[in-house]
């Protein structure tokens, strides 16, 4: 079944990134890219994503940070997020995301927490 809405995807590492993007663009969602957390408010201030796919370690803005802001906002606390880590110990302490995979992962997992999390057709 292919995917329908808004994804943004908010990752420092630019393979991992590009990669995918271009996985959930070509599942049929349409994906917002941000390099960092600041970058990421800009975009849902841009426009409100049906669901953030979120990793944990950036610089300028971090992953805990992000979602501090987010959650924050009562204009976009309630959308869903995804959250990518490399430490998943530290992503413990986050209780109001949606699902935590720890990297390295399968993209069958990224699907499966997207069609579960994410935008309804």
């Amino acid at each position: 079944m292919r995917g329908t809405g808004r994804i943004l995807l908010i990752e420092d590492d630019a393979g991992i990134r590009d990669t995918l993007a271009e996985i959930l663009a070509c599942e049929g969602y349409q994906v917002d890219e941000a390099r960092d957390g600041a970058e990421g408010l800009a975009r849902v201030g841009a426009g409100r994503p049906d669901l953030i796919v979120l990793d944990l370690v950036m610089p300028v803005m971090n992953g805990q940070q992000f979602l501090a802001r987010l959650r924050a906002d009562a204009a976009t606390r309630d959308i869903p997020v995804v959250l990518m880590t490399g430490s998943p110990g530290s992503a413990r302490a986050l209780s109001d995301v949606a699902a935590v995979l720890p990297k390295p992962f399968g993209l069958d997992r990224l699907m499966e927490a997207v069609r579960r999390f994410g935008p309804r057709s």
